[in-house]
């Protein structure tokens, strides 16, 4: 790298944040600008800062991540947003890749592969899990879109609480995150999720996940889910 990549980090966990900057601070080459905790605090620091890449938290407060690079992409196109997530499954590099965000990585990387990752990302290269090209990428989205929305019909059987967890799931919120949006108590969103295996016959989170992912991709449905007081 011929020059200093600066960084912005959003991440609701101050711990967290904090350890990323930890990580990446000896780098000569990467020099963090700002942080934000949620995503609309993410949209505002943006602008006022100019990174040249953004370290995203996919699961944030307020406004998830890929809705706040969404927004911020609106008014910046060029933007680079390279996202975290403890998941790093098909349908969450589906999301990443469908708002334009330049790569995702496991929140469980180690040091070096998250400092390729940025070298990667401001070089205008994705860094996604394995290798891709172009090519392969356009391949995934098709693929995947065609065999995540054949045949799905969305249940009339959700009902207004369980379609928020599906809308957060399909945000990549854990648990612990809903409660927090929602003021309920972790173990009441736990009851709602295992409400929506039971009824859809899913084996796993993950099968609930791909499951949440197919029903607002067969709605249509955008935007944040509405929160009740």
């Amino acid at each position: 790298m011929n020059s200093t990549i600066k960084i912005l980090v959003a991440d609701d966990h101050s711990l967290f944040r904090s350890g990323i900057i930890k990580l990446l601070k000896d780098h000569r080459d990467i020099y963090i600008l700002a942080e934000a905790e949620n995503g609309l605090e993410l949209i505002k620091k943006y602008f006022e800062v100019l990174p040249d890449i953004a370290l995203v938290d996919i699961a944030m407060p307020e406004m998830s991540g890929l809705e706040a690079v969404a927004k911020i992409k609106e008014k910046d196109p060029k933007v680079k947003a390279l996202f975290l997530s403890m998941y790093d499954t098909d349908e969450y590099i589906y999301r990443v890749l469908k708002i334009g965000g330049m790569g995702l990585i496991n929140k469980n990387i180690l040091e070096g592969e998250l400092a390729y990752a940025i070298e990667q990302v401001c070089k205008g290269e994705k860094y996604f899990r394995g290798k891709w090209t172009a090519l392969s990428i356009e391949d995934f989205i098709r693929d995947f879109e065609s065999h995540q929305t054949k045949d799905f019909i969305p249940s009339p059987e959700v009902n207004f609480r369980e379609e928020q967890i599906l809308k957060f799931l399909n945000e990549g919120l854990s648990s612990k995150d809903m409660a927090e949006s929602l003021s309920l108590s972790k173990k009441t969103i736990d009851f709602y999720r295992s409400n929506l295996m039971r009824k859809f016959d899913l084996k796993t989170s993950t099968e609930l996940i791909r499951f949440a992912v197919r029903y607002f991709d067969a709605e249509g449905k955008n935007g944040a889910p509405d929160t009740l007081s």
